[in-house]
């Protein structure tokens, strides 16, 4: 090869080796960190998708999400979390509760992160900023829908995971419970197979209903959950419409798909150079109650007026 044409073709990699690496960062990386599965996930994902393309980012187009699940094994978060911080993406979503969000927190200090969850992290600070979902509140209010739709109850159970509730959740319950006059009766289950056990516990309690506390675990098993309270011709209380739609008795919580999509949101205005910082933690504003007249008539109960009235949604 002569001298000249060896000069024109190391002299068109520099320039051509600068520009391939520019193009390739053209297309932002997302990385997308859950508690649950991408099944039971998938309409807040799309929800998420939603958001985004209202900050101009369409997946596939000039965005990519790489996602990463723990689908119910909470000990996985961490290295997931460090999985997406090695392939350096430019901010983290985070759904699912604190495991994810305090998982993402330890594994970068850099990256953006903006999550879901609930807890003390109304103030996180630094790379992080998102929405929180009120639970002890929650918690107390459906404990009081439940009293109300099954006044005689004298005991009330709830259910929790013990891989992902915290203490303070359950004395925020307690507390509620004995403002209302009732006895709480606690539950655990933290996989499949313990199901079982918790709701034959709760025949023997005697519990008069159920309360399902709010975790990714009982989401992806809604149908599993809903047909073992039906099983044991329980009342049960839920988090979310989900249940309700999949056959539960009545939920009550803030719209998760509304929130995924405000996170897409935010995620879209990072990706255009908003700091985290100056985006403020935000307090869901609206909540839905969902009442299901074929269950309750299944179980038994009549709905009192005060509560269909009060419903958002009601399926006959």
């Amino acid at each position: 090869m002569k001298r000249r044409d060896l000069l024109l073709l190391v002299g068109g990699a520099m320039t051509t080796a600068p520009a391939l690496r520019a193009q390739q960062k053209a297309m932002p990386v997302i990385g997308l960190l859950g508690s649950g599965t991408p099944g039971s996930t998938a309409p807040g994902v799309a929800a998420f998708r939603e958001g985004l393309s209202e900050t101009g980012y369409v997946e596939g187009q000039n965005v990519a999400i790489e996602y990463r699940w723990a689908e119910g094994h909470y000990d996985r978060l961490p290295a997931l979390a460090a999985d997406l911080v090695g392939r350096r993406v430019d901010v983290i979503a985070v759904n699912g509760g604190e495991q994810p969000a305090r998982a993402a927190k330890n594994a970068t200090s850099k990256i953006p992160i903006v999550f879901i969850a609930g807890g003390d992290l109304a103030r996180p600070g630094g790379n992080l900023t998102g929405f929180t979902v009120l639970t002890a509140e929650l918690m107390a209010k459906r404990l009081e829908l439940v009293s109300e739709l099954v006044p005689q109850a004298r005991v009330i159970a709830l259910l929790v995971n013990p891989s992902s509730s915290g203490a303070a959740q359950i004395r925020d319950v307690e507390e509620a419970a004995r403002t209302k006059g009732v006895q709480l009766h606690i539950l655990k289950a933290g996989a499949e197979d313990e199901f079982e056990t918790a709701f034959a516990s709760l025949v023997e309690a005697r519990a008069g209903a159920v309360l399902v506390g709010p975790d990714p675990f009982f989401f992806s098993r809604r149908e599993q959950l809903v047909a073992m309270a039906a099983r044991h011709a329980v009342p049960a209380i839920y988090v979310r419409r989900e249940f309700a739609t999949a056959g539960g008795l009545i939920s009550y919580g803030t719209s998760f798909t509304g929130t995924w999509r405000q996170v897409g949101i935010y995620v879209g205005k990072i990706l255009k150079g908003a700091n985290p910082a100056d985006l403020p933690v935000q307090q869901p504003t609206t909540f839905e109650l969902v009442v299901n007249l074929k269950t309750a008539k299944a179980l038994g109960l009549t709905v009192p007026p005060a509560i269909l009235a009060r419903a958002d949604e009601v399926i006959e």
